[in-house]
Formats: structure tokens, C-alpha cells, sequence
């Protein structure tokens, strides 16, 4: 058996200590320690073959204090409650953190979509989201993109959904997701936005520590939307990827690595395997590379007490959710080694579908400069608020995140008090 806590517990733990740390009220503190709701649903769906497979699926509700249940839908394997739980938990932290007016959700499918046809994972989506319609909707719930899951799925949820309602409300309901493609509502700029507000954070991280970034080079777990776009907006402005690690293996290159090119390859063939122009390596001479900067861009839980002490970096800015556990914590902390948490580092995708969200009720479309302007915004006053408690409570960059969130819960819950 192992010792380590479980991601959801390790989750609330975290919160319970920035609880701590800023005094929040013993009743506000049992609210934020679990969801307000669990939604479990068996669905069937015929396959392409004639068959029927059961399929299960969740949607995770932790906190609407600050407005409406607000997080990705995923389709993986591995997922499960206790996963859940804490993705949708760490959902209401960096929506607080960022100060857009959404609580926090998770959900999606224990399915592996690799597995299956685009046929059937289009009728997957549509049972699930038809099962699922009475537990989300546009001022109540909104779903988005997250592993597993793009533009087209949210696409197809937001066509089944609209379509379950009378017609005079259906382009009124066009909201009820974001991550959405612009031609069915979506946001310029959504594409890259995780990418593009973790480059604006480091941007002031940077600026602080009097480092020049196109002199920076950086190492990326995790080659999918999130990594790849990080990968070549810093690659933009000269800095240089010198490893990259994915399912599929390791590669590195002292020289750098081309990001686009990289892309390119992984659209086509899946993964980083095989691409030519690199050379392969192990997953631990991967993680043992020295680099400035350090992405972990997949799953959670990769940075743990076996892969932190290998990592030679100055920072680590997280584009996963929850991708270092409590050990790896302590031990990058002992190393000296900086973080820029998850829910700062990758707040750009849901800033962004709050902006999609805003443009979609305005029946607006902004412009690609007018979203880069107000992400780059949100996420220097939070990158702001963040150190402003990290000095001032002398604590590290993580429990600063959560207790800038948490102060921010307590005062809505005192504003409004607790029914009844």
C-alpha cells in the first residue's frame, strides 16, 4: 500500500492550508472540502459494429459561490471519481485566483477514444451530453475542452444540447460550452490560449528575476495542445526546446528542437516518436536535462519523488493540472527550484472560454488582439496577487495561489452568508 495521498486528498489538503493560512471560517472550510454535487450516469451506445457498449460517465460540481459551475470535459481511461474530485476542485481555485465570475467542475467519460471510431465517439458525446442535460447548462454549468477532447467534441455537445430545447431558445443556449471552433461561436484565440497566458506569466516572472527569455531554453512533458502552442510561442521569441516527452517517448537536441516542425510531426504520426530531427533518450535522461525552464504538459502526478530530484531547472510553470505531487512539492522547495502553480500557469484556457462565454451572450466575436490583450491582463494581475501574498506571508508560490482563491470564496460566502 502506499503512503501517498490520493490526488483529491492531496488537493484538499492544499486548500485547507491556505485555509489555514488566511484564517477562513470553519464552516466556509467544510464547504470548499468536498463537491456540491457528484453526477455518475451508465449510458448505452451501439457501436459500429451493431453492438452495445455501457459506457460511465461524470460530471463533478465543487463550488458556484462565485457564479456558474465552470470546467473541461475529458475522455480517458484513468479517469475516475477521485480524480474528478480534485480537478473540479482545483477548477474553483484558479477561477477565484483569476477573478473570473465562474465556480469550479470537471467531468467526462472512462473511455479510451484512441480506441474508437470518430462515428462512434460523435455518438458517444451526443448520449452522454442528451443523458447528461438536466445537470449543465449556460448560466448553470459550462463545459470545455480538456484531455481527449477538442473543438468538435464541444461542437457536438453544444449541438445535442440546443437541440433538446425549443427553437426559439436554441441560439440563446449556444453557451453552454465553450472551446467552441468560430464558425460554431468560439473564440479567436482559444486554440493557444493556455499556451499564450503561460507565456505571459513568464513574461513577468522573467522581468523580475531580470532574465531574458530568448536566451532561456525549456523542456516540455507533454506534447498536445497545451505543450506544442507553449512550445512555439516561446520558440517566437527565441528561446530554445532542448527536450520533449510524450506517450509515445523521449527526445532532445542541445541546439533545440523546432516546435513547429515537432507539431507537424505529431499531428501526423500521434506522437513524438520517430521524429527525425532529434535524438532519442529515456524518460529519465528526459527529465534530467538541463534547461532553464520545465513544462509538465500532460497528466497529473509526473513530477513526484522519483522524476524531482532528476530535474535540472530554475523553474517549473505547470501546464497540467495537478502535475506535481505533495513529495515532488517538498522536494523541488529543499532544490531551490521555483513553480509557477497550475492554477496560475494554465488559467489562460478558461479565461479565455470566459471570454467565449461573454462574446457568445453579446452575440459578439472579438478580435485575435482584443482576447490576446485582456488574457495577457488577467493573467499579470493574478501573477500579481499572487506574489503580493507570497511575500507578505513569506510562503511559496503554490500556498500564495490558493490563499489569494480562498480569501477571495471567504468573502463572497461572508458577503452573501450560507443558507439558510
Amino acid at each position: 500500500m502506499s503512503d501517498r495521498p490520493s490526488f483529491f486528498e492531496a488537493t484538499v489538503n492544499q486548500v485547507m492550508s491556505a485555509c489555514e493560512l488566511m484564517d477562513v471560517e470553519p464552516g466556509i472550510r467544510l464547504i470548499l472540502s468536498q463537491p456540491k454535487n457528484e453526477v455518475v450516469i451508465h449510458f448505452p451506445v451501439r457501436m459500429d459494429s451493431g453492438e452495445f457498449k455501457l459506457f460511465m460517465g461524470y460530471r463533478i460540481q465543487h463550488n458556484n459561490v462565485l457564479g456558474p459551475y465552470k470546467g473541461g470535459m475529458r475522455y480517458r481511461n484513468e479517469l475516475d471519481l477521485d480524480s474528478g474530485k480534485a480537478l473540479a476542485t482545483l477548477m474553483t481555485m484558479k477561477n477565484s485566483l483569476v477573478e473570473i465570475p465562474f465556480g469550479g467542475a470537471k467531468g467526462g467519460i472512462k473511455f479510451d477514444p484512441s480506441l474508437h471510431s470518430e462515428n462512434e465517439i460523435m455518438k458517444i458525446t451526443r448520449r452522454f451530453t442528451h443523458a447528461l442535460s438536466n445537470n449543465i447548462g449556460p448560466e448553470y454549468d459550462i463545459p470545455g475542452p480538456d484531455l481527449g477532447t477538442d473543438s468538435g467534441t464541444m461542437a457536438w455537445m453544444m449541438d445535442t444540447y440546443v437541440n433538446s430545447h425549443d427553437s426559439l431558445n436554441r441560439s440563446a443556449n449556444m453557451h453552454v460550452v465553450t472551446g467552441k471552433r468560430p464558425i460554431c461561436g468560439g473564440s479567436k484565440g482559444r486554440d493557444k490560449a493556455v499556451g499564450q497566458g503561460m507565456f505571459y506569466v513568464l513574461e513577468e516572472w522573467a522581468r523580475e528575476r531580470y532574465v531574458d527569455l530568448s536566451e532561456c531554453t525549456f523542456a516540455v512533458q507533454g506534447f498536445g495542445q497545451v505543450g506544442g502552442f507553449a512550445a512555439r510561442i516561446l520558440d517566437g521569441v527565441g528561446a530554445k526546446l532542448v527536450a520533449v516527452n510524450d506517450i509515445g517517448g523521449s527526445l532532445r537536441r542541445a541546439n533545440g528542437i523546432d516546435p513547429k516542425a515537432l507539431a507537424d510531426w505529431v499531428r501526423e504520426h500521434g506522437s513524438v516518436a520517430g521524429y527525425p530531427d532529434a535524438e532519442v533518450c529515456s524518460r529519465e535522461d528526459f527529465f534530467s536535462t538541463k534547461c532553464d525552464i520545465f513544462i509538465p504538459a500532460a497528466v497529473q502526478e509526473v513530477i513526484d519523488e522519483k522524476t524531482a530530484p532528476q530535474l535540472k531547472c530554475k523553474l517549473v510553470c505547470e501546464g497540467a493540472n495537478g502535475p506535481t505531487t505533495p513529495a515532488g512539492d517538498a522536494i523541488l522547495a529543499e532544490r531551490g527550484i521555483e513553480v509557477v502553480p497550475d492554477i496560475l500557469a494554465n488559467a489562460g484556457g478558461v479565461i479565455v472560454s470566459y471570454f467565449e462565454w461573454v462574446q457568445n451572450k453579446k452575440s459578439e466575436q472579438w478580435e485575435l488582439s482584443e482576447v490576446d490583450a485582456k488574457l495577457k491582463l488577467y493573467m499579470t494581475k493574478a501573477y500579481a496577487r499572487l506574489r503580493r501574498v507570497q511575500y507578505e506571508k513569506k510562503v511559496n508560490a503554490r500556498l500564495a495561489a490558493y490563499a489569494v482563491s480562498v480569501d477571495r470564496l471567504q468573502a463572497a460566502y461572508l458577503e452573501r452568508g450560507i443558507f439558510p
